[in-house]
């Protein structure tokens, strides 16, 4: 990848390029966020039931999915600056189509449309980030970047639900829509255009992706990140049948979990620039631990809380992740790049399905966090493969492989 000069003029603006960059992780942090606290009433308002209305969240997501492969291979030959300015753009028309959605199918298709750029925007915004400090800077580079998401979730979203309740749910959208706006100016007029990018094609890119390096980092981000959403899919129900509290306690339960997601992320940045396998290897093992002692902590309000922040700090497997992925990515940087948060949106479903399991037998809510310990263990296999593999590798290439972990 290559590196900006330190004294360039692209480099003394890192500040402000990290800030526009962070600011489009927010908008859609945001909103993909908001629609969860405000379900009951925009399906009041669509004239559908919850479950129905559980649409609006599930094809945002599908979005995600399609739209991270898809938008990195056609616009593969592009600047990343142009990269950005369509991604951001396409995001903005989403979530205006959002705000004026009249029908329950208008705002599914606009959901979808507002998911297409998601996972292509942090991807793309992660590797531009990553271009403009040092080596041995990416990691909180990227942490910086992927901050605006948790910030979405610690602060964001509850303000956003508050006015869409006060007010109208509209309103919400209508935020996401301006801060979207702001970031496209933002980007046009700061970011730098890089005319020193390596070109890159969509056939590239495929063939890139031959590398098994690549599958086995996504392996354990799409496997080992999902134990976090095995609990945080049902905190509702944990809260009130196994901590036995009134959902008053909701918003300080889920402000403490948006807090550990922010230091967690932070935390991740960190450690993904001194050793990066061990940085993964470490996270995993801390996510298998905290979810194994979640069960005993909800007995009180204060241990439901630190259960809830502990939980939260699992986010730090995000950033390291996304490092792996520059180092291994060759020429398939940016589609790599881009599918890292494909696989998230896997690891979002798969941990939600394995609680709904959990529920399904009859177990009790906490133990969603028990069976959710079973992923992260999963992805600490895949790491071990990932380990053989890279250890193989360097002695091929005559390369020491002490120092991986």
């Amino acid at each position: 990848m290559t590196i900006e000069n330190p004294t360039s003029p692209a480099a003394r603006a890192v500040g402000p390029l990290l800030f526009a960059l962070a600011l489009g992780a927010f908008a859609i942090g945001l909103s993909e966020f908001v629609i969860m606290g405000l379900l009951p009433q925009v399906s009041a308002a669509m004239h559908v039931s919850l479950a129905e209305g559980s649409r609006f969240i599930s094809y945002y997501a599908l979005g995600v999915v399609i739209g991270a492969p898809l938008f990195s291979l056609s616009t593969a030959r592009l600047s990343r600056k142009h990269q950005l300015m369509i991604f951001i753009t396409l995001f903005l028309g989403g979530n205006v189509s959002s705000m004026l959605a009249d029908s329950a199918h208008a705002l599914v298709i606009s959901r979808f449309i507002s998911g297409l750029p998601h996972g292509a925007f942090l991807g793309v915004a992660a590797l531009a980030a990553a271009s403009l400090v040092e080596e041995n800077r990416r990691g909180q580079a990227v942490g910086k970047v992927m901050l605006g998401l948790t910030l979405a979730s610690l602060l964001g979203n509850p303000a956003a639900t508050l006015l869409g309740e006060h007010l109208d749910w509209r309103w919400a959208f209508a935020c996401v829509s301006l801060l979207s706006l702001a970031d496209a100016l933002l980007i046009f007029k700061l970011f730098p255009q890089q005319h020193e990018e390596a070109q890159s094609s969509p056939l590239k890119e495929i063939r890139g992706l031959a590398n098994s390096r690549i599958w086995l980092t996504l392996g354990i981000a799409a496997i080992g990140f999902g134990g976090m959403f095995a609990v945080i899919s049902y905190i509702t129900p944990i809260l009130t049948l196994a901590a036995h509290l009134s959902t008053l306690w909701l918003p300080v339960v889920l402000f403490a979990f948006g807090l550990g997601m922010v230091l967690g992320n932070l935390a991740g940045g960190k450690l993904a620039d001194r050793k990066i396998m061990l940085s993964i290897f470490c996270i995993l093992a801390w996510s298998v631990l905290v979810l194994t002692l979640f069960p005993l902590m909800v007995s009180s309000v204060s241990g439901l809380l630190l259960g809830a922040f502990l939980i939260g700090t699992n986010l730090a497997l995000c950033a390291p992740l996304q490092v792996r992925l520059m180092q291994v990515a060759g020429k398939a940087q940016t589609l790599a790049a881009t599918l890292n948060h494909s696989a998230f949106n896997i690891a979002n479903a798969l941990g939600a399905f394995l609680g709904a399991w959990v529920v399904q037998q009859g177990y009790p809510m906490t133990q969603t966090a028990s069976y959710g310990a079973v992923l992260p263990l999963m992805g600490m296999v895949i790491f071990a493969f990932a380990l053989l593999k890279e250890v193989a590798d360097r002695k091929k290439s005559a390369i020491g492989a002490t120092d991986l972990i």
